[in-house]
Parts: structure tokens; C-alpha cells; sequence
């Protein structure tokens, strides 16, 4: 789990505006989408929780930014041992998942592939819809929750861990 502080943290040098398509609800959403693939096909939980509030979080710009990935990497090396704590080959698969998100890659250790999935889960958010062979793991290329995952990223669900995990009260527009 994401700790209080820890998500303060990365709030705090977060350059873009929380309810932007690369903010809050776009992270919540990549983390319940880890959630759910991580308890279909075992990757590493920690992980994938941790990918979800980095990959994004070094954004400079809500359009092409190249470099947001290595540079949210890079921001996971600055808390950790601080905010959190994760064995060296752990933190390696988050820092390599947090820098690869992009390249479009489909091989990969099943953690980094759960990741990856999590994030493109959610990418009708801005009117792509996921592709089953742009997917790594069969989890994600499930049916239902290939379905479940879209709906969600259409509709801008803000999920309510903003608020019961993150303390983010203040973030719901209803």
C-alpha cells in the first residue's frame, strides 16, 4: 500500500493539475487495474502499486513528454529507503517499468507486463482503445476485464481511493 506521506510527497512535485488525463484519476484507475491483473496472474503487488503513483508523476506537459518515464523513475530513487522501501530487485522492475511505459514493448518479466497493462488499460481515457495484442498478460486481454477497464477510463471514474487511501477529499467534482 501507498503510504499517506509517500503520496504527499508526489503530489507536492507534481507539475501538472490533479484532474488532468495524466493525474489523480488516471493513477487510481491504473492502480485498481493492477490490483485486479496482479490477483489473476500473481505479479508482485508492491510493485505494481508503486508503478501506478510514479509512471506519470514527472509529467511536464499533458501532451508528448518524452523522458516522464525515466524522470518518475528517478523520482522513485529519491523516496526510496525514505518513503518506501522495496529489495533491490524489486525497485529494478519498478524503475525499468516506470521507464519502458511507453516504448510500446510486450516482453518483459510478468511484473514489469502487469504494469505496462495497468497503464494501457486506461488509455481510452484519451480515445485509444486498448488493443488485446498491444496487451502483455491474458489477464489483461480478458474479456470482462478488457470491458470493465475501458468503461471505467471512458467514463473518468474517479475511484474512491483518492479519498479513503490518498486522503484526497477535496478532489471529487460531485
Amino acid at each position: 500500500m501507498i503510504t499517506k506521506t509517500l503520496f504527499d510527497r508526489i503530489l507536492a512535485q507534481y507539475a501538472q493539475t490533479v484532474n488532468g488525463r495524466h493525474g489523480l484519476a488516471h493513477w487510481a484507475r491504473v492502480l485498481e487495474n493492477g490490483r485486479r491483473l496482479s490477483s489473476m496472474n500473481g505479479a508482485n503487488i508492491r510493485v505494481v502499486e508503486l508503478f501506478a503513483v510514479f509512471h506519470d508523476a514527472c509529467r511536464v506537459t499533458e501532451k508528448r513528454d518524452p523522458g516522464h518515464g525515466q524522470r518518475g523513475a528517478e523520482l522513485a530513487v529519491r523516496y526510496r529507503g525514505t518513503h518506501f522501501d522495496l529489495p533491490d530487485r524489486d525497485f529494478d522492475l519498478l524503475y525499468e517499468a516506470c521507464v519502458r511505459h511507453t516504448d510500446g514493448e510486450t516482453e518483459a518479466d510478468l511484473t514489469i507486463q502487469t504494469c505496462w497493462d495497468s497503464d494501457r488499460l486506461d488509455l481510452a481515457r484519451v480515445n485509444i482503445t486498448p488493443s488485446p495484442d498491444k496487451l502483455c498478460t491474458d489477464a489483461a486481454r480478458d474479456r470482462d476485464v478488457l470491458a470493465w477497464a475501458i468503461r471505467r477510463s471512458v467514463e473518468n471514474v474517479e475511484p474512491l481511493l483518492i479519498r479513503d487511501e490518498w486522503g484526497v477529499a477535496d478532489f471529487f467534482r460531485n
